[in-house]
């Protein structure tokens, strides 16, 4: 059992080390006890979603896994660990990226502070955007990843009918919408149950604010660098153009909010979180 875990770090430190900048992100902005929570929570909700649609076709679609790999890291009931482990750290970063775009930003000396609420945390915009670019990361992932077998995550999964989008069938996206709506939902609930006082291992690391959006942005690049990597630059180039025009739009925007806050939303920030950077 002990290799299979060394094993399946091994042969997937890419997706271990997006994991751990999750963690560096997510315990200073919510704390050890919710951090774990969505973890465990997040990979549950991924994991039945995954055995679900490759035994009945749903939400994604019929498609399967390749076991080649079972011996030497960890699959569970048909599936593989890192795959459910994935959506985790896919999960807050796009729902960070969602509050970082709904919030006021204000800053303290060289900081960068988003001034979120409750009310924004638990809010629709943020469940609906944050599952919006949820799928659409999954726009850019799974074209590359349906080419396993030319780079090194391997052949792990196969469509029964080769889909419209580079292989991809659209009823994947279909299901990822879902699927990433029930996910920032079980993250949303999990910090509805806020501590009275500050939460354990919330911390002041600049720029905490900016973690959530770079570990986005990190997966995009990672992404586009190997789709280049195995010689596909018109799936590498599709994805760009798709994203071109929000990072623009959404760092223009942002550069135009910071410290342009009312007096009441600052208020209430402080009141929400009176461990913020702000108070310190």
């Amino acid at each position: 059992m002990l290799d299979i875990a060394i094993g399946t770090i091994a042969m997937r430190p890419y997706v271990f080390a997006f994991f751990g900048a999750f963690l560096l992100a997510c315990v200073p902005h919510v704390g050890w006890r919710k951090t774990l929570a969505f973890t465990v929570a997040g990979y549950l909700i991924a994991f039945a979603s995954e055995k679900l649609s490759i035994s009945t076709g749903f939400p994604y679609g019929w498609y399967y896994y390749i076991d080649a790999t079972s011996h030497k890291e960890l699959w569970v009931w048909g599936v593989p660990f890192f795959d459910s482990l994935s959506y985790v750290f896919l999960t807050y970063c796009s729902y960070s990226t969602a509050l970082f775009i709904l919030s006021p930003l204000a800053t303290k000396g060289y900081d960068l502070i988003t001034l979120e609420t409750r009310a924004i945390r638990s809010s629709w915009p943020a469940l609906v955007l944050g599952a919006f670019l949820q799928t659409f990361l999954d726009i850019i992932i799974d074209p590359t990843s349906h080419q396993g077998h030319r780079w090194f995550l391997g052949q792990i999964y196969g469509y029964r009918e080769e889909g419209l989008h580079f292989g991809v069938p659209l009823s994947n996206y279909a299901g990822w919408l879902l699927t990433s709506f029930l996910l920032v939902a079980a993250f949303q609930w999990i910090d509805r149950k806020q501590e009275v006082e500050r939460p354990y291992g919330i911390i002041h690391l600049p720029f905490r604010s900016l973690l959530g959006p770079i570990l986005y942005l990190s997966v995009l690049i990672f992404i586009w660098t190997v789709t280049f990597w195995i010689g596909e630059p018109l799936m590498a180039l599709t994805g760009i153009f798709i994203f071109t025009l929000p990072i623009v739009m959404v760092t223009v925007l942002a550069l135009v909010r910071v410290n342009r806050y009312r007096q009441e939303e600052l208020q209430q920030h402080l009141h929400d979180y009176p461990w913020s950077r702000l108070n310190s």
